[in-house]
């Protein structure tokens, strides 16, 4: 298959890298002005991912016109802007397959239905779940999800991009998949705050607590609430909670201990999004509540974390 990749970072570069290896035919494309790809254009690696000859590298979308599939990973915040530049280039009937994790803060809108709306032309799928750059291409296998609400779609994406390295699952929530995937990037800012406190042996009961948190708002929306103990979410929580590899991790552990950190964290701005699909669905968040206040209200993560474990008892499961 002809599979073009947008996306130059650290994952779009590996399943440009993960394509080429399995047999697809792969053209990456990054903007002329990205440090990522002028360093893959010169190197042809990012430090993590060497790509081979035969991955075609260009910084124009009109070079994406043969395309049969094009993967999609970049910032969530900028799917929608990226969606009317394809429309422009005449790309906006081209099946899609969104490698990214996110919700539109603005509207609060997953990034399947920001596709639909800006591009109601182009089946599009998402590619969900866990797994390390790092791991991967050390050859560490993981499993993945790939769900879109075309059957047929879903199917050829899962047929044609499963390996030893990566066994993939055929999703059958999409709303479930889409929120908890999205929603395990805050949880693994709150592990970091945890790991910057010294108080790690709190992050059995942050799995456990906030996966009955994010369970509640995918049923309120309409999934499945079994979706959040999936590979979206909690399958993909060794990888977000616990890494050393974990970009949302890190960065929480960072920002308790007043230090810089640049890379991308989703989750700083996808709990934005979390607050207001709550408010909207009427669904209680409380630790999406708290890394929120702590992120964007200056409160102390201890004074958050105590607020926590003073809200009123309750049965486990409720």
């Amino acid at each position: 298959m002809k599979i073009a990749v947008i996306g130059s970072g650290r994952w779009g570069t590996f399943i440009a890298w993960y394509l080429d290896n399995i047999g697809h035919e792969v053209t990456l494309y990054g903007k002329a002005d990205s440090l990522h790809m002028a360093q893959l254009l010169a190197k042809r690696t990012n430090g993590l991912v060497a790509l081979g000859d035969r991955i075609r590298l260009v910084t124009d979308l009109s070079c994406l016109c043969d395309a049969e599939l094009i993967g999609i990973s970049i910032g969530s915040q900028g799917l929608r802007a990226l969606c009317g530049e394809l429309r422009r280039a005449g790309l906006d009937t081209k099946p899609l397959i969104l490698c990214m994790k996110g919700i539109e803060i603005e509207t609060g809108m997953r990034l399947s239905e920001v596709v639909a709306s800006e591009l109601p032309k182009a089946p599009a799928a998402v590619w969900l779940g866990p797994g390390h750059v790092q791991e991967f291409v050390r050859g560490i296998p993981n499993c993945m999800v790939i769900d879109s609400l075309d059957e047929a779609f879903k199917q050829r994406l899962v047929e044609a991009f499963s390996s030893r390295l990566i066994r993939f699952y055929y999703g059958g929530d999409l709303i479930g998949n889409e929120i908890g995937a999205a929603a395990k990037n805050v949880i693994g800012i709150a592990a970091g705050m945890l790991d910057g406190l010294g108080l790690s042996s709190l992050k059995g009961a942050l799995m456990s607590r906030v996966a009955r948190e994010v369970a509640r708002l995918i049923c309120a929306m309409g999934g499945n609430e079994l979706s959040a103990y999936g590979l979206c979410h909690l399958g993909d929580y060794e990888a977000t909670v616990f890494s050393p590899y974990s970009h949302n991790r890190q960065f929480g552990e960072s920002f308790v201990r007043g230090e810089a950190y640049s890379d991308l964290a989703e989750g700083y701005y996808t709990v934005r999004a979390m607050i207001k699909l709550g408010q909207e669905y009427g669904v209680d968040l409380p630790i999406c509540e708290a890394v929120y206040a702590v992120l964007y209200t200056h409160a102390k993560p201890q004074r958050a974390l105590e607020a926590l474990f003073q809200r009123s008892l309750k049965g486990e499961f409720l």
